[in-house]
């Protein structure tokens, strides 16, 4: 009798070790699961707000009918109209480019957009074309020194918009993470640890 009850303490004990950690397995696997769909929870997320924002992108190039609807002026050469650091809204339309406008374009041999003021117009009768001539309002100087080698005249296909609008300032985040790059990993990285991270 004695021995019996022996037996059964000790089965009863291994039973008990037992399922303790079988339970404990089942709430380890719980927990990788649960840690899984939260990553993945959050690439989604991620992926959602990356659409998004090329979804917003795009629906504002259709509206503008320009490549880039949004520029950041580099220079200070369209002072005092617009600063270095300026956000610029730009639009282009059909109607006929006059004098006094300030325009987006680019030339060749040159990566980075010129925002500068049309001084002057130019209109072939022959083919009813129009040209223009463009010089930053702070600059003592046309652009022509800026154009291609050659070229006295824009023509309309180096024009990328008008600019219709503007942000004081609020161009210099682009500014400062082109100038140091380091800034832009730590930005971007902070953002992405920020959206996988758990929340409670």
């Amino acid at each position: 009798m004695v021995r019996d009850l022996g037996r059964k303490k000790k089965s009863s004990s291994k039973s008990s070790l037992w399922s303790f950690q079988n339970f404990a397995e089942k709430e380890e696997m719980g927990f990788k699961s649960m840690k899984i769909r939260q990553t993945l929870s959050h690439a989604v997320s991620l992926g959602v707000s990356v659409a998004t924002a090329l979804m917003i992108w795009k629906a504002l190039m259709c509206m503008t009918g320009c490549e880039s609807p949004v520029v950041v002026v580099l220079t200070g050469s369209m002072e005092p109209g617009f600063s270095r650091g300026d956000l610029l809204f730009l639009h282009m339309s059909k109607d006929p480019i006059r004098a006094g406008e300030i325009l987006v374009f680019i030339v060749k041999d040159r990566e980075i957009p010129i925002v500068h003021r049309v001084i002057r117009v130019h209109e072939e009768r022959d083919t009813d074309e129009s040209y223009f001539l463009t010089k930053g309002d702070s600059n003592h100087l046309d652009d022509r020194a800026l154009y291609a080698h050659g070229q006295d005249w824009l023509e309309p296909q180096h024009i990328m918009g008008r600019a219709v609008g503007y942000l004081p300032y609020f161009g210099y985040v682009t500014i400062i993470m082109t100038e140091k790059p380091i800034i832009k990993y730590i930005l971007f990285g902070t953002l992405g640890l920020l959206l996988i991270s758990p929340r409670n």
